[in-house]
């Protein structure tokens, strides 16, 4: 801290600060720019990462906070990993981990240590490089079968089976290391290694079925996002840490962490929370990748860069089809998996500085093998995306038999169940709402992050993720993308804007349904992309139910009376003036729910009306100049509010009263 404060009153940044705001600054315009030209942002950070390091521009140099905030991006990626693939998962495909990981793990370092001992490499330092050689990207290829909603096709579950397996076998490479260096132990000592190792696996796992849920469950009852966070990443370094202790590698600790997560019921809670952190450092973890390229030694070594892709292409092709076709798997999604599959993984440099610390280097070259590896590396990531479409259209071409087009079929995504209605919260109206929805048979799924309300709506027989809504992650994980609408029946306006906010920027056009307590919030709503709005006063059972079924296109609860207009009081109305038609008046118009189903002195009186017109300042619906009251003249003269739409179905213009002329529609 006194170090600092010198700093500060010197006038100068702090030691730390340049790199890491160089990092972040990097990493958010990089990401900004791959987007807009619909590039995978991983790729994007690797290239930045080549441009920005020390043997470019040297706009990053400092190896020690770029390493740091690497190895933590690495821990939170695995932690996710295990959340995702909770252990019933794991266990579903078990067939395709043991066998097809161990075919193509066991394949690549088998081809890869021929391969260099042919070419008069020593035997350890070949295996290290089948080591390097076997494992694949699991950030890169998760993130690709996750933009194309591939992860529940056979294509995916098969790359999800091989990464897992790879990620496993991490431990045993790391294990094997001072015995391929010639300076470890022999058969007794790493059997006592792999005896710790499964010591620790199964203590985890035992944890994950009686320690951690009720421990989530009781923090989760505090209700405090900030509470809940600390203890999610207390869980992943704590684990990673103990583990790190027993021998075992930290990347497989957070990975034994996610899986004692994954088996609460919190689990999507758990990974909204932690995803922003995990993006973060991930993105600061291939902005470091791409920072150990060193662009001279690829333009003076060409030829030995070239010879490690090739390598790893060959290497990797091969393997991963005969792996596929191993488990039974189509040959059109083998063919698709192989080059998603050709690029060596971020663990391997995890592994690779540890064997540079054990004297072993890829190929035995020393420096040269190192940089050849990492020159390889950057190029098979950023090549990637490309090898993956080219594997996708290789798929589509392999034998136009019938199998070709049972594996076509089998590998499309699952067609999207029937739209569910998605309700944010668990209070009365919620309550209320699901199990009239349910019992018109309409299924409902439930957010919340209530551990009672949750236990009460899987009780009434909902479907529910236990999360905050206003996480993207929490909202996929309830269908949001087969959602008929999002109803936000029991949060504060502000809570309602910002989870409407991510339906409508996530799933433009999904129908968006809230509730306010007043007219104030109702801007707020709009501008956020909510479509109907029950107002505070009027916010009954009934009338969400009644918002609700008209946004399903169902007909009232009660029938309006015969010959009268009866406006929607749920609908905004946000009617503005066209510009060229606009009068001195027209900053008056604001988004504004109708206040009441027809006029409302009309109503009040037990009259009847006309035709009705909106007053677009407050809310007010008033009877038109034909009706008898012509209270909608009235309430203008009274409030002095000018402006009225006319609330006629298939009439859209405006009319100011000081100017006595119609107003066109913006």
């Amino acid at each position: 801290m006194d170090g600092l404060l010198l700093a500060s009153e010197a006038g100068g940044p702090p030691a730390f600060l340049t790199p890491v705001a160089g990092l972040l600054v990097t990493a958010a315009a990089i990401g900004y720019l791959c987007v807009r030209v619909r590039v995978v942002p991983i790729v994007g950070f690797l290239l930045a990462g080549v441009l920005v390091g020390p043997n470019a521009l040297g706009l990053l140099e400092e190896r020690e906070v770029l390493e740091a905030a690497a190895e933590v991006g690495v821990i939170l990626l695995l932690f996710t990993i295990g959340i995702e693939f909770s252990l019933d998962r794991l266990g579903r495909i078990r067939r395709l981990v043991l066998l097809g990981g161990s075919v193509q793990v066991l394949g690549a370092v088998a081809l890869t240590t021929g391969v260099l001992v042919l070419l008069d490499v020593d035997l350890g330092s070949a295996v290290f490089t089948g080591f390097l050689v076997a494992l694949s990207s699991t950030a890169l290829v998760l993130k690709l079968l996750g933009d194309r909603g591939q992860t529940a096709t056979p294509t995916g579950q098969a790359g999800i089976a091989l990464l897992v397996f790879q990620d496993l076998a991490v431990v045993l490479m790391v294990l094997l290391l001072p015995v391929l260096s010639g300076e470890g132990g022999g058969a007794p000592e790493l059997g006592v290694a792999l005896g710790t190792a499964l010591l620790v696996i199964v203590v985890t796992l035992v944890a994950a079925r009686r320690v951690v849920p009720p421990l989530l469950e009781a923090v989760a009852r505090a209700c405090s996002p900030e509470v809940f966070l600390l203890t999610v990443i207390a869980l992943c370094l704590g684990t990673a840490y103990l583990t790190s202790l027993a021998g075992v590698s930290v990347s497989l600790g957070a990975f034994l962490a996610g899986l004692v997560v994954s088996e609460s019921r919190h689990s999507a809670h758990a990974l909204g929370e932690i995803l922003p952190l995990q993006i973060l450092f991930s993105a600061v973890f291939f902005l470091s990748v791409g920072t150990l390229l060193d662009v001279g030694f690829l333009v003076e070594e060409p030829l030995l860069v070239l010879a490690a892709v090739g390598l790893v292409l060959g290497v990797k092709v091969l393997t991963t089809l005969v792996a596929t076709r191993a488990v039974g798997l189509p040959l059109a999604t083998g063919a698709s998996l192989t080059l998603l599959l050709a690029q060596v993984g971020e663990f391997a440099f995890v592994l690779e500085t540890a064997g540079r610390d054990e004297g072993l280097s890829p190929a035995g070259l020393g420096d040269d093998g190192s940089q050849a590896f990492i020159a390889a590396t950057v190029l098979l990531l950023v090549a990637t995306p490309g090898l993956a479409a080219l594997g996708r259209t290789l798929a589509g071409r392999v034998d136009r038999s019938r199998l070709s087009r049972a594996a076509r079929v089998q590998d499309a995504p699952p067609p999207p169940a029937d739209g569910h209605v998605l309700i944010s919260g668990w209070g009365s109206t919620a309550r209320h709402l699901a199990a009239e929805l349910q019992a018109a048979g309409v299924p409902v799924v439930v957010t919340t992050l209530n551990p009672d309300g949750a236990n009460e709506a899987e009780a009434a027989g909902h479907a529910v993720v236990r999360g905050d809504s206003t996480r993207r992650h929490v909202l996929d994980e309830a269908g949001l993308t087969r959602a008929r609408m999002v109803v936000i029946g029991d949060d504060t306006p502000e809570t309602a804007a910002q989870i409407a906010g991510v339906v409508a920027t996530a799933v433009p056009g999904t129908p968006i349904i809230a509730r306010a307590d007043d007219d104030d919030a109702v801007e707020e709503l709009a501008a956020a992309g909510v479509d109907r709005v029950v107002l505070g006063d009027r916010a009954t059972h009934r009338s969400v139910a009644q918002a609700v079924r008209a946004a399903l296109g169902k007909p009232p609860l009660a029938s309006p009376p015969p010959g009268l207009t009866v406006v929607d009081t749920t609908a905004v109305v946000d009617w503005r003036p066209d510009a060229a038609t606009a009068c001195a008046h027209s900053d008056e118009a604001h988004p504004v729910v109708p206040r009441t189903a027809g006029c409302a002195v009309c109503l009040k009186h037990g009259d009847t009306w006309v035709h009705l017109r909106l007053c677009v300042t407050c809310g007010h619906v008033g009877c038109c100049d034909s009706s008898p009251g012509r209270h909608a003249a009235a309430h203008a003269a009274a409030e002095g509010h000018d402006l009225i739409t006319s609330a006629e179905p298939g009439e859209d213009w405006g009319w100011c009263y000081v100017d006595e002329r119609e107003l066109a529609r913006g």
